[in-house]
């Protein structure tokens, strides 16, 4: 093709349409919207510029011809002349160089255009870059050096250190910050469900970790997902720790509180674990700043305050204050 072809002129039966089909390299191959099925039947000719494209086995299947051709805008809008219909199945960057090159000549005023159409063929569901993330990870414990030799326990290091971060990120009430260490938290997900895979005897996937998510989450939502119904946060909490303590059968309030938690926390949870139970226990007599920091929190963790935020806080301030003094005149 080219723009001095004999081609019908637009007088034969109009400038026709042009569509530029898009699909999502996320979605499983042929499963396109009905609308793009539809064009594709209708059109003239179909084209794509990429010979190993995943939708090409799938249209062709389908009965659909597709040319292996990379045309220019010229080239569409003399295939389109004579009222005819033209589709471009998109590559993967969405063929920029051909919107660029049919915007141009559309801007010139002296080209009698066909319609121009770009129809997304599949959407991207919520989630979806999840999938990209997965592949990234993939491709990174195959050839990547230092992530290839990684442990779980050679990464704990970096999942606490992450955590940590995160939480300074929501404190400080930093927008794109949050964003960023979020990320970071759920790589180190996605890096040790990667490297689970590869156990010899009890291996499990990143799907395996979503599914149990899933299946614990509808578990304990039954006023979302069942009959039950909650109509406060109060509701919410019962049903929650009904149906975890149903699902854990603990012999003691106390199973499964990690004692490598920072200390704080550890004592707010025990004492928080002692009086959801309803459990009176005094707490243990002693002396020194141990005994005294454990009553603290607990009396914290029974007004409704996190300890731990609290005194991170006022360690905040603290850290101010200090760095006004070194800012501050010289004595």
């Amino acid at each position: 093709m080219n723009a001095n072809s004999s081609a019908p002129t637009p007088e034969d039966g109009g400038p026709g349409r042009a569509v530029l089909l898009t699909t999502s390299h996320r979605v499983a191959p042929g499963l396109l919207s009905w609308p793009a099925w539809q064009a594709l039947h209708a059109a003239d000719r179909v084209l794509c510029a990429d010979g190993t494209h995943p939708q090409l086995p799938y249209l062709r299947e389908a009965g659909i011809s597709v040319e292996e051709a990379s045309p220019t805008a010229e080239e569409i809008v003399d295939a389109c002349a004579g009222g005819r219909t033209v589709v471009v199945v998109a590559t993967g960057e969405g063929e920029p160089a051909l919107t660029d090159g049919l915007a141009r000549l559309a801007g010139t005023g002296r080209v009698r255009m066909p319609e121009l159409e770009l129809l997304p063929a599949s959407y991207d569901l919520p989630g979806a870059r999840l999938l990209d993330l997965v592949q990234v990870m993939d491709r990174i414990r195959a050839e990547c050096p230092w992530s290839s030799q990684q442990t779980h326990k050679g990464l704990a290091k970096y999942g606490i250190e992450e955590a940590y971060e995160l939480v300074e990120a929501i404190e400080e009430g930093d927008r794109e910050e949050l964003r960023e260490e979020l990320g970071d938290v759920l790589l180190q997900v996605v890096f040790h469900a990667r490297i689970a895979e590869e156990h010899p005897e009890e291996p499990f996937s990143v799907d395996d970790v979503a599914g149990g998510i899933v299946a614990k989450l509808i578990h304990r939502h039954p006023h979302v997902f069942g009959e039950e119904r909650a109509e406060t946060p109060e509701d919410v909490k019962a049903h929650w720790l009904r149906t975890k303590a149903e699902e854990k059968r603990r012999s003691s309030v106390t199973e499964g509180v990690p004692l490598g938690q920072p200390a704080l926390a550890l004592a707010a949870k025990l004492a928080s674990r002692a009086r959801t139970a309803g459990l009176e226990v005094p707490l243990p007599a002693g002396e020194g700043v141990g005994y005294e920091l454990l009553a603290l929190a607990a009396r914290a963790e029974a007004a409704g305050t996190d300890p731990e935020a609290a005194l991170r806080a006022a360690a905040r301030t603290y850290r101010d204050a200090i760095r006004a003094t070194e800012d501050g005149p010289a004595d």
